[in-house]
C-alpha cells in the first residue's frame, strides 16, 4: 500500500513507447545513419518508480570526449537504492555519441552540440539532435544535472555550474554536497539555456579531464547526484556515521592566468590549492635558449582549473582560480572533501548524504 503523501506513478509515454510505474526500460531513439550507412542511435535508460515524484534527467557526453559522466552513469544503473525511486529518473549516458565514437568534443559537422539548443528538425547534424533531446527527454522533465568535464588537456576540480540566483537551482546545487558553485552565466545555445527557457532547474556537473576516467571526479559525481535524488524526495534518506559535509562556497568570481609565452610549461601546484597573492604556482622554460619565465599567483585563491599539457603558447589558459569570501575555509574543506571521496571503498559507500 502507497504512503498517503503518494499517488500512484502514471504511465510515461516516451520515445514513441509506453513505461509502466515501477520498472525499467532501455530506449533507443533513432538518429540519422553514419555516412557508412550503419545504423545510430541514442540511448536511454528509464527508472520509472511506482510512486510519483520529479522527473531527473541526468545526460552526459555532450562533449564526446567528456568521458567521466558515462562511468557515473554506469555506477548510478547499478545502485541498487534506484529500486526505491519515486518518480523517474532518465539517464542519457553519451548524447553526443558521434563524438564518443570519434574521442571528439564536436560533432561530426564540427559543431559543438552545448552551442545548437534549442536546434531544429531541419537544420544540421547538431541542430538536429539537440531538437530530438529537447523535444523527447528534456521537455518532459522536471530537473536536469549534466555531466561535464573540463575540455582536453585541462583538468577541473569538481565543481557545480549554475544559476544560483534561482532559490530552487541554488537549492539543488547546494543538496549535491560538493565545496565549490560557480554562477554562471547561461550561454546561448546551451543546454542549459535551453532548460532555463522551459523553467527547468538545472546543474551542470564540471569535473576532471577529458578523454580520461578520474576517479575522484566519478566517485563525488555518483554521490552528487544521489544527493539531489535524495533532496528532491525521490529517494528515501538515509541514515549515516559519516559526517555531514560542510555547506559549499560560492565563488565570487574567477579568471584564468595565462602564459605570458611560448614554450614548456611546469606546475608547482594541484587542483583545490589554496594559493596567495605572490605564490609561485609554477613556470614556462624557454627549450632554446633555457630561460625561464616564473607563473605568479596575481590574488588569493583556490585552483579550481588547470592546463595538464606541458607545451603552451602565448596565450594558453593555465589555471582557473577562483575567488572567495573566506578562501581558507574553503580550502580546508576541499581538502576534507578530497579526502572524504578518496577513503570510498565501494559503491555502497556512495551512499552517503
Amino acid at each position: 500500500m502507497l504512503p498517503p503523501t503518494r499517488t500512484r506513478n502514471p504511465a510515461l509515454q516516451l520515445a514513441g513507447q509506453t513505461i509502466q510505474p515501477g520498472t525499467r526500460s532501455q530506449l533507443n531513439l533513432e538518429l540519422p545513419t553514419l555516412y557508412t550507412h550503419t545504423s545510430t542511435t541514442l540511448p536511454i535508460h528509464v527508472i520509472h518508480g511506482r510512486r510519483s515524484g520529479p522527473t531527473l534527467f541526468v545526460s552526459a557526453a555532450v562533449h564526446g570526449d567528456e568521458l567521466n559522466g558515462i562511468e557515473i552513469i554506469r555506477r548510478l544503473l547499478s545502485h541498487k537504492t534506484l529500486a526505491r525511486v519515486s518518480g523517474t529518473l532518465i539517464l542519457i549516458p553519451m548524447v553526443n555519441i558521434y563524438g564518443v565514437i570519434h574521442h571528439s568534443r564536436y560533432l561530426p559537422d564540427r559543431r559543438d552540440l552545448n552551442r545548437s539548443f534549442p536546434g531544429s528538425t531541419s537544420g544540421s547534424l547538431a541542430a538536429r539532435l539537440a531538437n530530438l533531446l529537447l523535444t523527447e527527454i528534456v521537455e518532459k522533465c522536471t530537473h536536469g544535472i549534466d555531466l561535464h568535464t573540463a575540455a582536453i588537456h585541462r583538468s577541473n576540480l569538481p565543481q557545480i555550474r549554475a544559476n544560483l540566483d534561482d532559490e530552487k537551482t541554488l537549492s539543488m546545487a547546494q543538496a549535491f554536497k560538493v565545496p565549490v558553485l560557480i554562477n554562471a552565466d547561461l550561454r546561448d545555445g546551451s543546454l542549459r539555456a535551453a532548460a532555463n527557457e522551459l523553467h527547468i532547474p538545472m546543474l551542470v556537473y564540471e569535473a576532471g579531464e577529458a578523454l580520461r576516467f578520474d576517479e575522484i571526479s566519478i566517485r563525488a559525481g555518483v554521490r552528487g547526484v544521489m544527493n539531489v535524488m535524495r533532496f528532491l524526495k525521490m529517494l528515501p534518506k538515509t541514515k549515516s556515521r559519516q559526517t555531514t559535509p560542510a555547506e559549499p562556497y560560492i565563488a565570487r568570481s574567477s579568471s584564468w592566468l595565462r602564459a605570458e609565452s611560448s614554450g614548456i610549461f611546469r606546475s608547482t601546484k594541484p587542483l583545490g590549492e589554496l594559493v596567495n597573492k605572490g605564490d609561485l604556482l609554477g613556470d614556462i622554460t624557454d627549450p632554446v635558449n633555457l630561460q625561464t619565465i616564473e607563473i605568479v599567483a596575481p590574488a588569493k585563491g583556490l585552483i579550481i582549473g588547470r592546463s595538464e599539457l606541458p607545451l603552451v603558447y602565448e596565450g594558453d589558459a593555465l589555471f582557473h582560480l577562483a575567488k572567495f569570501h573566506d578562501p581558507q575555509q574553503v580550502g580546508d574543506d576541499v581538502e576534507s572533501f578530497q579526502e572524504s571521496i578518496s577513503n570510498l571503498e565501494n559503491q555502497q559507500s556512495l551512499q552517503i548524504i
